[in-house]
């Protein structure tokens, strides 16, 4: 163990950063995606993709969805304030549920107060407007990354994985579903990572001057490879869209089964990625705001 006996002043600034620049990132997926007509048409292509092989994940699609529910929010949110409280951490318990909380009232306050302008690109859903962040994708990241916050250090790293792969697995269902288009949940992970860095700020602020840090709750390998796993993840999915782009002068409609497919699941794999960098950031965050010994 090492004693903190220095001002926390470079963690907050790491925190006010991640902050700074998932928001950044934010910006640029709903400019891009809404208000860009190549952005659009990704968007729509991915969407009319999910018909590929709908018949056979249908059921556990919509099983994962209809799971999420407001109820099923309330007693998350207890169980994991609970959790903390169990701890002896009251900052905890009010941080991860300010940041449960944070995220998906921020979601549909967004969701409803942003325009989408009709390009004519998908006249199909034209009439359901803006649909970004997904609702349904913040719960399940939500869920994950409070989750990993009020965990004990000894299982913390397995929850990270857990949850990033029951985030991403929720991403990608809202997709195979035709519930919403691969922004939305991009942007719904974004949300989440924002709100973590201000939960996190909270704890900082709350931490006593001599917590004691242990190096060994870094979890730093299972941060590289959920960090590594999910930028190789994003740049198949660079790769994939780029190809797809060459096509941008065909209506989604009348794309074959393999363009189809390629921005299916070149999105897909860019949803998962996402959500793997979101997590890698709080997981190699967490230790310093939830210190093993308070001091």
């Amino acid at each position: 163990m090492r004693v903190r006996v220095t001002p926390r002043g470079g963690t907050a600034v790491w925190l006010v950063l991640l902050a700074l620049v998932q928001t950044a990132a934010f910006i640029a997926v709903w400019r891009f995606a809404i208000h860009t007509g190549i952005g659009q048409w990704i968007d729509t292509v991915a969407l009319t993709g999910n018909r590929i092989g709908r018949d056979h994940i249908e059921d556990p699609v919509d099983r994962i969805l209809n799971a999420m529910s407001v109820v099923s929010l309330l007693v998350v949110t207890v169980t994991i304030g609970f959790i903390a409280l169990i701890r002896g951490r009251v900052a905890l318990a009010v941080a991860a549920t300010l940041l449960i909380a944070g995220a998906n009232v921020t979601t549909q306050l967004l969701k409803y107060g942003l325009a989408r302008p009709d390009y004519g690109i998908d006249p199909e859903r034209a009439y359901v407007g803006n649909s970004l962040p997904s609702g349904h994708t913040t719960v399940a990241a939500s869920v994950a990354v409070a989750l990993v916050l009020v965990l004990p250090p000894k299982v913390r790293a397995f929850g990270a994985v857990v949850g990033a792969a029951y985030a991403a697995t929720a991403g990608v269902a809202t997709l195979s579903a035709g519930w919403h288009r691969p922004s939305d949940a991009v942007a719904a992970f974004l949300v989440v990572g924002v709100w973590a860095a201000l939960a996190g700020l909270l704890l900082l602020i709350t931490q006593r001057e001599r917590a004691k840090v242990a190096s060994a709750d870094a979890h730093r390998l299972t941060a590289l490879l959920l960090g590594a796993g999910g930028l190789l993840a994003i740049a198949a999915c660079a790769l994939a869209l780029s190809w797809l782009v060459g096509l941008r002068a065909t209506a989604p409609a009348e794309l074959g089964r393999r363009p189809l497919f390629v921005g299916y699941a070149g999105s897909a794999a860019g949803i998962a990625g996402s959500m793997g960098v979101v997590m890698a950031l709080v997981l190699i965050s967490v230790h310093r705001l939830v210190p093993r010994h308070q001091g």
